[in-house]
């Protein structure tokens, strides 16, 4: 039976394990997608409002994307690659694409906001399910921080070039990089949680206008720096071999996470089926051109060794280029409000995704709480946002961003898998979109994904594996037992 008394629409209903079921068989328990639909936007208190189209849709995945590779993560990836770093932005873009088609076809077939952690509980079942789920946690939380913490490398290029002064080093860089606290990496964090609070529609309307800033902030670094662009920069075009191009891609994937954040809005669309798998292909199409056009100017323009340590890049590409300082000023004023609208949207699907988790019982109740005057679930944004907050003025970026590629590939994998098996329980199901040539293209996203993967260092993979099993004892020690699915089985 569903919670308000009706029973599960027919063909997907949810049986409990008989009486004395063996462990495997409870991990492997589904969640029926009727129900999962039928429970969307519904919390402790209060409900999600549906108030986005297909435009403001688009606006939090260009949002969530467009920003953190070229105005952050650029100065990682471009020493590993050299100019060969806009071949790595190509694989990471392809690998991107055909996890999105599996993405478009889930979105408008399980419209709800726990995005790939409600696709494999209606699929793989409960832990996979809880693994799913941990694993955006890693990826949405963590790249919060991540992003937050190149926002002051630009604020202080903006502060420095039209003010005369700039944040003390050591209150503007984590700890190990000349800083003790990173205060303006918790500031942005802080200013994201306050227009979150105002509700779902302001927050969209807001990170609209951030957007477009960026939008053309890029476009303006295109025409100014293109002017410098000289061939000999693109001599030498893939000194570390193919093994640097693929490093550099699986660093550069985290800047295209962004693309699944409309499925946490899945709860909050008008017409969830129809705007969210145009929403989530138009966003990639749209920034995988901005980032190869942005990228081939920039390694053009500055020799690719000079990229070393620099996590404002661009800023100092149009210096150096003009000789004029105030095009700076304007790149790094663009950066900031594009930074700040990435932090916006990460934290909304974060926010969304524990909402998700909370309202089956997965993590306390806390995190689905919703204000019924706001219809935000206003603990969840605050426990999120003070958590992300004081990662980002603790933590370094580079190790920030490879954690949150690895949970990131982790869950797009789940993803294609989760397509290959409803196509199969589910054939018949109503689809808004259909990945073309199933099964083939979400394996080869899948198999891409654990390729992208193993192109990560070490110390990357004993951080994952350690948040595994961090995740693993939380659902052993809580989640397994008071679950919703389990609490039906007694």
């Amino acid at each position: 039976m569903l919670e308000n008394g009706a029973a599960p629409p027919p063909g997907d209903s949810y049986s409990p394990p008989p009486a004395g079921s063996g462990l495997g068989t409870r991990l492997m328990r589904r969640k029926p997608v009727e129900r999962l639909v039928a429970e969307g936007g519904q919390g402790e208190g209060g409900t999600l409002r549906r108030s986005m189209g297909v435009w403001q849709l688009t606006m939090i995945s260009i949002g969530a994307t467009l920003g953190t590779g070229i105005f952050v993560v650029l100065g990682e990836a471009v020493p590993d690659a050299g100019p060969a770093v806009v071949l790595s932005f190509v694989i990471a873009g392809i690998t991107a694409l055909f996890s999105a088609l599996s993405y478009a076809e889930l979105a408008g077939t399980i419209p709800v906001s726990g995005s790939s952690y409600s696709y494999a509980y209606a699929t793989l079942g409960e832990l996979i399910a809880w693994v799913c789920g941990w694993c955006l946690v890693l990826e949405y939380g963590v790249s919060v921080a991540a992003v937050a913490v190149g926002w002051g490398q630009y604020l202080n290029e903006f502060l420095g070039g039209t003010l005369g002064f700039t944040i003390p080093a050591a209150l503007s860089a984590p700890p190990g990089q000349g800083g003790f606290f990173n205060l303006p990496a918790l500031l942005v964090v802080l200013l994201a949680m306050v227009f979150l609070l105002g509700g779902a529609k302001e927050s969209a309307r807001a990170n609209t206008i951030m957007v477009l800033v960026k939008i053309v902030t890029l476009l303006m670094f295109c025409a100014v720096a293109f002017q410098g662009v000289k061939s000999g920069n693109y001599a030498n075009f893939m000194p570390m071999g193919m093994a640097g191009v693929s490093a550099a891609g699986a660093t550069l994937f985290f800047s295209y996470i962004g693309f699944d954040a409309a499925s946490t809005a899945g709860e909050e669309a008008k017409n969830p089926q129809r705007d969210l798998p145009r929403a989530i292909m138009l966003s990639l199409v749209i920034v995988t051109t901005l980032y190869c056009l942005v990228a081939a100017i920039a390694v053009g323009a500055l020799p690719w060794q000079q990229f070393k340590g620099s996590e404002a890049a661009l800023a100092g590409i149009l210096k150096t280029v003009t000789g004029q300082g105030y095009w700076s000023v304007l790149l790094a004023f663009g950066a900031v409000v594009a930074i700040a609208s990435v932090v916006l949207t990460v934290l909304y699907g974060q926010t969304r995704i524990l909402f998700a988790m909370s309202r089956d019982r997965l993590v306390p109740t806390v995190f689905s709480k919703v204000h019924p005057k706001t219809g935000v679930p206003r603990v969840n944004t605050v426990i999120v946002s003070l958590f992300c907050g004081v990662l980002a003025a603790a933590v370094p970026l580079g190790e920030l961003a490879d954690a949150t590629s690895i949970g990131t590939l982790f869950a797009f994998a789940l993803v294609n898998v989760a397509v290959i098996v409803l196509r199969r329980t589910r054939p018949d199901m109503p689809r808004a979109f259909r990945t073309p040539f199933a099964p083939v293209f979400p394996a080869i996203g899948f198999l891409l994904c654990v390729y992208m993967m193993g192109s990560l260092g070490l110390v990357t993979w004993v951080v994952f594996g350690v948040w595994m099993a961090v995740g693993l004892v939380i659902y052993f020690g809580y989640g397994m037992r008071r679950s919703r699915l389990a609490t039906a089985e007694k």
